[in-house]
């Protein structure tokens, strides 16, 4: 036990010089996904897609500003922005805390009792060699108990994050 206490505590400075020098190289980017909506209640499951932008450059030393929309195939719509933090857990994996509010529109989905609608994501990405990202992510959409009702829905995505500066190559 003291062996594997010790060997962590020597570790962690390797790991956090390795996670500082991954976010510095850190370029904006352009985000791909598709996911299970409603994957937890499964009232009403259908697919999700969704597009964002990343920011890049780290505000405060550790928040990214980001933006998207997400439809379903029920033609819900969510458009929204917020703030990410990402955190390196050496350089390959990636670990993505987000969070944001944006509009809701249900179309013939879910009724999630407001048109105002806040999404909170976490999701674990492995990193390439040229700063793509793929990863798998867990979020949740809810009114926060604005609106006249608050069911709520989770949904589980599959992300393609590819570096801005490669579309114009």
């Amino acid at each position: 036990m003291f062996r594997s206490v010790l060997a962590a505590v020597m570790a962690l400075p390797l790991l956090l010089s390795a996670a500082e020098v991954s976010a510095q190289d850190d370029p904006s980017l352009i985000s791909f996904g598709a996911g299970w909506w409603d994957l937890v209640a499964g009232d009403d499951d259908q697919a999700d897609f969704r597009l964002e932008y990343r920011h890049g450059q780290r505000f405060l030393h550790v928040v990214k500003p980001w933006a998207g929309l997400e439809v379903t195939t029920a033609g819900g719509f969510w458009g929204g922005a917020g703030l990410l933090v990402d955190i390196y857990l050496g350089r390959r994996i990636v670990l993505t805390g987000s969070t944001g509010v944006g509009g809701f529109y249900e179309g013939d989905g879910k009724d999630l009792g407001s048109p105002v609608e806040f999404r909170s994501t976490i999701e674990l990405g492995y990193r390439f060699n040229d700063r793509s990202r793929l990863s798998l992510a867990f979020g949740h959409l809810s009114n926060a108990g604005i609106g006249d009702s608050n069911p709520g829905t989770e949904v589980l995505t599959l992300y393609y994050h590819l570096p801005i500066n490669r579309l114009f190559e």
